[in-house]
């Protein structure tokens, strides 16, 4: 179990401790931002600094030349990667940044539809394959959208570079496992092609990705044939029930699924970029797992997974590890959820882009930290909260707690008694609380635990 510091200093400390800022000063001033941002996540700057001296002191660091995003966030990429043991799913995503269309920010690009101005954030999330817990941030890349030129033909477009690098940046970043230590790459469609699984060969890196080309040939058994055709003519390995849930579209609904897989060698395309042409990887080989839902109800669109792996897969049982792999891909979506919603980035009023990125990298180490919050109680539930938590802070919630909930002994105790504070029910059909609920709870722990020292500090 990957230790949760709780201390927001200590926490600041580890984090950003260790970045190379160009002078010791900016590095003390990186550690106190970020435990001034860590109190009170979704404030505004001038919220979570509380004076305007401090205030001030974030926009000159942010606008300092060595103090960047990735100047910021590298070391806790470091720490990520510097596992020992184990098999660790590397969760990868783009999101979209959009601070607005009428706010003038120097520096920013088109984004969306054109409509918005901001940048893309490419992220790779590390998870425990065995149990769900999230280790932390192993890379991550900025993006700015450039303008098509007008004109442009197809060769011309694959010699510039294209926005589907950014995957290959990341895994790049991520690097190679450490000896004892396995990774995988979990993807959606968006990473579908050829240059990709040619960096995660040379990084010797596993990899689920969700195929997105299924007319795409594929060289099986000795002859070329569409993927699709090739998935039509295996055999079925195994069935499992999966539970839909309901969104605009469809009821929910527990859905019959087929499972196949196979093995193919996937060619290098015709028309290729200049990293596949100079890499010279020409063909790779891989296995295939389909998840297909049979007969499902009138008006519903048939689930159906495709997905693409390094793993090996001799039987169902495999197969079904992928699937629980690729399962675990929504993740890094509740990364993104909770860098936005959670710390409110597209909201903040900055003026420049550079400031924005640099922002962006103290954010994302803590939106991992809202999500661990999450994780940590049903990861290890019955750990001992005293070996955890400070006492201070069981002192001051047992104070704040009625009748029988002021008995805290285990760690799910702990997050239970921080949800209710955030506003969690805790009625009998309640599921677990969410992270955004622990985290108001946490939020209002810190503000009685300030008060609490306030106190101390003026009457002695």
């Amino acid at each position: 179990m990957t230790h949760l510091e709780l201390d927001v200093n200590r926490w600041a400390q580890q984090q950003f401790g260790t970045c190379s800022l160009g002078d010791r000063r900016r590095t003390r001033r990186a550690v106190r931002v970020a435990s001034q941002f860590a109190a009170d996540p979704s404030g505004s700057t001038t919220k979570q600094t509380e004076s305007w001296a401090d205030c001030k002191a974030v926009y000159r660091l942010f606008d300092e030349e060595d103090v960047t995003f990735r100047a910021l966030a590298e070391p806790h990429w470091r720490q990520t990667q510097g596992r020992t043991s184990g098999h660790y799913l590397l969760l990868g995503d783009t999101t979209t940044l959009d601070f607005g269309a009428h706010r003038n920010v120097d520096g920013l690009s088109a984004v969306g539809n054109g409509g918005g101005r901001g940048f893309l954030l490419h992220s790779s999330l590390m998870v425990n394959a065995e149990n769900d817990e999230i280790v932390g941030l192993a890379g991550q890349t900025i993006y700015h959208r450039q303008p098509v030129p007008k004109g442009e033909t197809f060769r011309k477009r694959l010699a510039r570079p294209r926005e589907s690098k950014i995957w290959g940046e990341v895994i790049e970043l991520a690097g190679p496992a450490p000896q004892g230590v396995q990774f995988t790459h979990v993807f959606d469609r968006g990473a579908d092609n050829f240059e990709v699984y040619c960096r995660l060969v040379l990084n010797r890196a596993g990899w689920v990705v969700r195929a997105a080309q299924l007319k795409r040939l594929v060289q099986t058994s000795g002859e070329k044939r569409q993927l699709r055709e090739y998935l039509d003519g295996l055999p079925v390995r195994g069935t499992y029930q999966l539970t839909v849930r309901a969104n605009k579209k469809q009821p929910a609904r527990t859905s019959q699924v087929e499972v196949r897989f196979g093995t193919l060698l996937m060619p290098s395309p015709r028309d290729c970029g200049a990293f596949v042409r100079e890499c010279g990887i020409v063909s790779i080989g891989m296995n295939v797992v389909e998840a297909r839902e049979v007969n499902p109800p009138r008006g519903a669109t048939p689930l159906r997974w495709v997905l693409l792996t390094s793993l090996p897969v001799k039987s169902f049982e495999a197969a079904w590890r992928v699937i629980e792999h690729y399962e675990k891909r929504p993740l890094i979506e509740e990364f993104h959820k909770a860098l936005k919603t959670g710390c409110r980035l597209e909201q903040r009023q900055y003026r420049t882009s550079k400031r924005l990125e640099a922002l962006t990298g103290v954010l994302s180490i803590l939106a991992v930290r809202l999500l661990q919050l999450k994780t940590v109680a049903r990861v290890d539930p019955e750990r001992p909260a005293a070996r955890v938590v400070p006492a201070r802070w069981l002192q001051m919630l047992r104070c704040v707690q009625k009748g029988k909930r002021r008995t805290i002994r285990t760690v799910r105790d702990f997050y239970h008694g921080l949800a209710r504070l955030g506003g969690w029910l805790d009625r009998r059909g309640d599921g677990e609380p969410g992270w955004i609920t622990l985290w108001q709870g946490f939020e209002k722990l810190h503000n009685f635990l300030r008060g609490a020292d306030a106190v101390r500090l003026k009457c002695g």
